[in-house]
């Protein structure tokens, strides 16, 4: 444990990453855009570097969290980026969700500096994040994820080298796919089940003994009938990994008609100042479109 690791990007998610590798005894250089969020890093004892290219100058693994596609391009190809500071033979690991494509590019370009890139998204939202229990998706070499496996241990449980530079991105879309249609599956039924004056709790109880049951069924559907979306994955979030989706749908010429819809959703609710919420916030909008249809349709059979 004496090689520095480096962790760039320290928000809800990087945070406490970052501290449960400091908790199992390695020595972290760290940066991030706005020193507020480095504080709990220092005090708990990383070094601060002043820019991306610093932290790389001092590790020989480094892992980026931050939030979307062009973030990740800036931190490691940019003005005083990972790039221009990486050693030779280092690792950068990018846990964001990004365009797999744009993975794939970076990756190509860290090799001509003598770097290897692992794209290595996760999944299980900050309370993974701070129990160490994250589900991690790898994308890229076998050597290069052998020897970041022992990290990737500290800050998950479920941990999966899925393939070749990308694939951890595209199963990332895979579980944001599977994620945004359950919830909407979960409100259609939590609505269907008020409409029809039967208690939704009672039938989410009934459901989650039988083969309806999941984890969404389960958190969400509990958020649902509690008006509760604190979040534990902010719907602007799931937002832009569903624009990525359907990015990388389009470049596929593979029609996702499901996604799409889940998608408009998402949409909906940031489109309305309610990007902060949790993505189960999507039943808010739900409820609201079925209300507006059906006074829409109560007002067309009144009408003579």
């Amino acid at each position: 444990m004496t090689e520095t690791i480096g962790f760039i990007g320290l928000g809800i998610m990087g945070r406490p990453m970052a501290l449960n590798l400091i908790n199992a005894g390695y020595r972290l250089a760290v940066h991030a855009r706005r020193e507020a969020s480095m504080q709990p890093l220092l005090e708990a004892g990383a070094e601060p570097c002043s820019s991306p290219a610093e932290v790389a100058r001092r590790s020989a693994i480094l892992f980026t969290m931050v939030s979307d596609t062009p973030d990740v391009e800036q931190v490691i190809l940019g003005e005083q980026g990972v790039i221009e500071g990486v050693q030779a033979g280092a690792v950068v690991v990018d846990m964001s969700t990004i365009s797999p494509s744009a993975t794939r590019a970076m990756a190509e370009r860290l090799r001509t500096v003598g770097a290897e890139m692992l794209d290595a998204p996760v999944s299980g939202g900050d309370i993974g994040a701070a129990a160490g229990r994250l589900s991690i998706m790898v994308g890229g070499p076998e050597v290069a994820f052998e020897r970041v496996r022992p990290l990737f241990e500290v800050m998950g449980q479920n941990i999966v080298h899925v393939g070749d530079h990308g694939a951890g991105q595209v199963c990332k879309a895979c579980n944001q796919v599977l994620v945004a249609q359950t919830i909407a599956g979960v409100g259609e039924a939590m609505l269907l089940a008020k409409a029809s004056g039967v208690d939704p709790a009672k039938v989410r109880e009934a459901l989650l003994g039988g083969f309806a049951n999941s984890r969404v069924l389960e958190v969400h559907g509990r958020r649902m009938l509690e008006d509760d979306y604190a979040p534990g994955f902010k719907a602007a979030l799931h937002q832009k990994d569903m624009r990525i989706v359907l990015e990388a749908a389009h470049e596929l010429n593979l029609a996702l008609p499901g996604a799409a819809q889940a998608a408009q959703w998402l949409n909906a609710l940031v489109g309305q100042g309610l990007g902060d919420l949790d993505s189960a916030a999507i039943y808010k909008i739900q409820a609201q479109f079925s209300l507006e249809t059906a006074v829409d349709r109560s007002t067309t059979d009144t009408n003579p």
